[in-house]
């Protein structure tokens, strides 16, 4: 993308506004947290975005300004208080980080009375400018619209991976969202690139249990990770054991084991960006056309977990797993196929 072009993203996506403050974020190594050349690229990605977008400002009216912090080290954790504190006194945050930061943000976006919108875009490469970024921002709104109401029509979902695994997910008494890449108003808070509508399973947490019963999600969800693939046994929405031999099986045992609560599988997403393509870098794997599933956190977007992590594993055509079929089943047991052998199907969303 030239500069015109990224000027135009950012009058469709954020529709900056006279009076209104602008500030990026990016997150900085530190001790054991070691830099790459990635990080090293996106923090320069950031200071151009900056500068392109405090171009506009001072001739449109708003300020921008940018400020960095001591990463985290881990997804979707808490910020630093200063950080925070300058984030809720902002309209319009653009958070481009090595670790994911939407809960948090969200947290400012989505509380009463709040000033603020977000953008969140961890781990984004500038290679993104070329593919994802230049999907057709019309076309994304509607993709996303079809599947919400879609996901809100359905009780359940089997899905079928290509190395034979099947899960079924418990779609009952949750809402479905979107993540549709507009972010024109206070209390909004998307990833970019976009394209992707996502719901919560019924966890079966213990104020709901009365009503509803148990989850019945259940089944394996696949994991993977470079060339060592795990199978996740999932019984009552919850992680309860791993299939796997090799280095990182054994790390994500511990993983789970430090934090109960990141064995919740937390999320169905099905993504609709038609320009994302498959590099491996889960923020664009998580838009190409297809499925992705989270574990961890779900109390930010519906659900009723809280966690310290969150986590999508993507599973498009391409993907080392692929999702060979998703059947979403309504209340009624009419069932639609929306992702078969050839992708996701775009003529349902029409």
């Amino acid at each position: 993308m030239n500069e015109e072009e990224k000027r135009k993203m950012f009058h469709d996506v954020f529709a900056p506004k006279k009076g209104e403050s602008v500030l990026f974020l990016y997150d900085t190594p530190h001790g054991k947290i070691k830099d790459s050349k990635k990080w090293i690229d996106r923090r320069k990605m950031a200071e151009e975005w900056y500068q392109i977008f405090r171009n506009m400002g001072e001739k449109e009216g708003y300020t921008v300004d940018i400020a960095s912090f001591p990463a985290t080290g881990l997804h979707n954790t808490s910020l630093p208080d200063d950080i925070i504190e300058r984030v809720k006194k902002t309209n319009l945050i653009i958070s481009l980080t090595e670790y994911s930061a939407p809960h948090p943000l969200g947290i400012v976006c989505h509380k009463k009375n709040s000033i603020t919108r977000c953008a969140s875009l961890p781990l984004v490469e500038q290679r993104m400018e070329k593919t994802a970024f230049k999907a057709d921002c019309t076309l994304v709104q509607k993709y996303t619209k079809s599947l919400k109401n879609l996901l809100n029509a359905s009780v359940g979902a089997h899905v079928s991976f290509s190395i034979g695994d099947s899960l079924y997910i418990d779609l009952r008494n949750r809402k479905a969202c979107v993540d549709d890449g507009i972010c024109h108003k206070a209390g909004k808070l998307i990833n970019l690139p976009s394209g992707e509508s996502y719901k919560p399973p019924y966890e079966a947490a213990a104020d709901e249990l009365s009503d509803f019963g148990e989850s019945k999600t259940n089944g394996i969800l696949p994991d993977y990770f470079g060339d060592e693939i795990l199978k996740y046994h999932v019984v009552n929405n919850r992680i309860t054991d791993i299939e796997g031999k090799g280095v990182k099986a054994e790390e994500m045992r511990r993983f789970f084991d430090e934090n109960l609560s990141r064995r919740n599988i937390a999320e169905l997403g099905i993504d609709c960006n038609p320009k994302a393509v498959v590099t491996g870098n889960p923020l664009e794997d998580e838009k190409v056309p297809g499925l992705h599933i989270a574990y961890g956190l779900s109390k930010s977007f519906g659900g009723k977990i809280d966690s310290d992590m969150h986590r999508d594993i993507c599973f498009p055509k391409g993907a080392p797993v692929e999702a060979t079929s998703l059947i979403l089943i309504d209340e009624n047991d009419k069932r639609t196929e929306l992702i078969n052998n050839d992708g996701l199907r775009f003529d349902l969303l029409e």
